[in-house]
């Protein structure tokens, strides 16, 4: 299926649109295979596939699928509806900036979002952030991980969120390194996209958690250092000072 992807005759269409028919079937078993075939051609098969996905607004409308066929049928179709609306936003990541978060360059030299200038890393952090709440309201717990197939997805999932995180950081570095600099909206906008990365962090926290009850490999899970309060009480102080304001009584004053 890989190697499809790659041969200059195969029609990406053709293929996208049988994986997405199979997706409509009414066996759990067959569509979960199907989203998972279609996130593996994302993560690994030539980029035209997410092209397609991305560009002929193809979506995987799943929010009411329901395999009522026994126990894992009714168990299961919870898991495919949010791994559906997951792999939507995905394809949308890509339409709205036209790569992928997982497989741009990351790092401080030429990172893609460490690099990223002001104005546009404030149009690309919501759209990462969107992505990552998709993949996070997947939301499964270890023991819920019962069968082959919802672990291939949980597998997949797992890999995209340590390089959507990594892009995160990445983002983060680099929106607190111009953060002074900023003017007032700007330096507004940036604020809110730094609590709303240090809320994501505890969910991230969480996910990986899981993946490492279900025996992924410790290496390759991040470690999530929290930054100090005092950095945020820096933020909203400087914020308020741009707006005229009297900054905020800081956590660590109140605390003393």
């Amino acid at each position: 299926m890989l190697h499809c992807t790659n041969e200059p005759n195969v029609s990406i269409p053709q293929l996208a649109n049988l994986l997405i028919e199979r997706a409509q079937m009414q066996s759990w078993v067959i569509v979960f295979k199907a989203l998972i075939t279609v996130h593996h051609l994302m993560c690994y098969g030539n980029e035209r596939f997410t092209q397609y996905l991305a560009s002929s607004n193809c979506n995987f409308n799943l929010g009411a699928f329901l395999d009522k066929t026994g126990v894992a049928g009714y168990d299961m179709s919870t898991f495919i509806r949010r791994y559906a609306k997951y792999i939507n936003e995905k394809a949308i990541s890509y339409r709205s900036v036209a790569f992928d978060f997982c497989k741009v360059k990351r790092g401080k030299e030429d990172g893609t979002l460490r690099t990223m200038p002001t104005d546009q890393l404030l149009k690309t952090l919501p759209v990462l952030q969107s992505q990552v709440d998709a993949l996070l309201d997947f939301d499964c717990t270890a023991n819920e991980l019962t069968n082959g197939v919802i672990n291939s997805g949980f597998m997949l999932l797992f890999r995209d969120l340590i390089r959507l995180f990594a892009c995160y950081n990445d983002g983060i570095i680099n929106l607190l390194e111009k953060y002074f600099e900023m003017n007032k909206k700007q330096a507004r906008d940036a604020l809110d996209c730094y609590k709303k990365f240090l809320i994501r962090m505890d969910r991230v926290a969480e996910f990986l958690k899981v993946a490492e009850a279900v025996g992924m490999d410790k290496s390759e899970i991040p470690d999530l250092k929290q930054a100090p309060s005092s950095l945020l009480d820096a933020l909203e102080a400087h914020l308020a000072s741009l707006e005229g304001k009297k900054p905020p009584t800081s956590s660590a004053s109140t605390n003393s």
